[in-house]
């Protein structure tokens, strides 16, 4: 069993802890943003108005992603949310009211992929709102993003979540018989005492937080257009969700492929398609400055 309570009390309130970890995630983001913003010459006093949206807006699409998905060897998908069990009912200091289920993060879960969608999105009405250059911001957000993300990591870790197939490897973690997906269930062939899986939420984690050093490194060694880091990222984080869920035994599939997969291949084709289009002789842009 892991040692870590996924949540505290303090007075009536519950405190879960993998909101604890995003909100890290999200201070952590805030300061590399600061950091990039204030060596490119840029206006620091934008970076906590655009975290706070960004993560306002992430937090409501990376819901709105997994309501939306239908995991494999899970009940909990678009049918839970939408036909089998649409409210449930919450008490808040002594009042009971029917809530939506979709609705209820903290019973559930978040899906990256939405959360990406709805933080760029807040940041392009952020920059439009407030006359800012949304590619140079985009980079400087980057390296935060992607340190979030390996930060993030660890709550799946206290959910016991986010596991692969068993494995005899060293770093091999337990999972307990509650957390069991379907097809690990049997403790006659998987017991609880013995059996280790893949650690996916780790190995993602480290594959983000190198990550974060790259695009640092990117970002003050080349010579780039603006934009051209936040490409990067994405070439750079889809191309290690490929791998991650491939081991993944839970993935939601479209068709018979893993939609964070095709995500990915998105991800990927999208940000080397700007960076090759844009040094086109017709589509060149300069350099940026302050670097």
């Amino acid at each position: 069993m892991l040692p870590i309570s996924p949540s505290f009390q303090i007075g009536p309130l519950t405190i879960h802890l993998y909101g604890v970890i995003i909100v890290i995630g999200a201070i952590a983001a805030g300061i590399l943003t600061s950091i990039e913003a204030k060596r490119k010459g840029d206006d620091p006093e934008h970076v906590w108005n655009i975290v706070t949206w960004c993560l306002l807006a992430g937090i409501l699409g990376a819901r709105v992603y997994h309501v939306l998905s239908s995991p494999q060897g899970s009940a909990i998908g678009f049918r839970y949310y939408f036909i089998t069990n649409p409210f449930e009912t919450v008490h808040v200091f002594g009042l009971s009211f029917p809530f939506p289920t979709a609705l209820m993060i903290w019973n559930g879960g978040l899906g990256i992929y939405g959360g990406i969608a709805g933080g760029v999105l807040a940041l392009g009405i952020y920059a439009w709102r407030n006359h800012l250059p949304l590619a140079r911001w985009l980079d400087n957000g980057a390296p935060g993003l992607i340190l979030a993300q390996a930060i993030g990591r660890w709550g799946n870790f206290l959910n016991q979540e986010l596991y692969g197939p068993p494995t005899t490897l060293p770093w091999g973690i337990p999972i307990d018989a509650q957390h069991r997906l379907p097809i690990y269930a049997d403790l006659s062939r998987f017991p609880v005492e013995t059996t280790r899986f893949h650690p996916l939420f780790l190995y993602e984690s480290l594959w983000n937080l190198s990550g974060c050093l790259v695009l640092l490194f990117v970002a003050r060694r080349l010579r780039l257009c603006d934009g051209d880091v936040f490409c990067s990222y994405l070439i750079f984080y889809g191309l290690g969700r490929l791998l991650v869920e491939s081991l993944r035994p839970d993935a939601w599939l479209i068709g018979n492929i893993p939609a964070a997969q095709i995500f990915s291949a998105l991800f990927i084709i999208l940000g080397a398609a700007i960076i090759v289009l844009r040094r086109r002789p017709n589509g060149e842009q300069a350099p940026e400055t302050g670097m």
